[in-house]
């Protein structure tokens, strides 16, 4: 053997072929000026395109009155005369009152068709109730309710 290997002593140092840190901050330094590139340039071309679009719409009928108003942005008197369903100005706000009612009338009594007469009750009494009374019963298909004196 020519050579001799040296297994006890390693050779200090760095290994020369890695890169260096000024070839790493140069690739991201050159990144982070494609990026803008890119940006700046998609920017333009949307704006182009943009004007472009305006440019070749049609023109409106002179019938057409035309409203800068954002129609966005709707009045509270707007909002009553809309159909339903509508959109909705703060959603948590709403569906609070809406559970809040809906509580209030599973929780409360009061009328349902005052002139029938049908009234609704707290729900923990009505489940109490039926726990009491139980539900009611139709009879079976093709049984005949029981009759009183039958007339001659």
């Amino acid at each position: 053997m020519a050579e001799e290997l040296k297994h006890g002593a390693a050779e200090t140092g760095f290994e020369h072929q890695d890169l260096s840190p000024r070839s790493v901050y140069g690739f991201l330094v050159a990144l982070a000026v494609g990026v803008v590139v890119v940006a700046v340039l998609l920017s333009g071309i949307y704006r182009a395109m943009d004007t472009y679009e305006r440019s070749h719409q049609p023109s409106l009928s002179p019938l057409v009155q035309q409203t800068q108003a954002n129609t966005r942005d709707v009045s509270p008197d707007e909002l009553n005369t809309f159909p339903q369903p509508r959109l909705e100005k703060d959603e948590r706000l709403e569906i609070n009152k809406f559970r809040l009612a809906e509580e209030q009338t599973l929780n409360s009594y009061g009328w349902v068709d005052e002139k029938a007469g049908v009234a609704r009750i707290p729900i923990e009494r009505a489940m109490q109730l039926i726990a009491q009374r139980g539900l009611p019963t139709t009879p079976k298909a093709g049984t005949a309710p029981a009759a009183g004196k039958e007339k001659p």
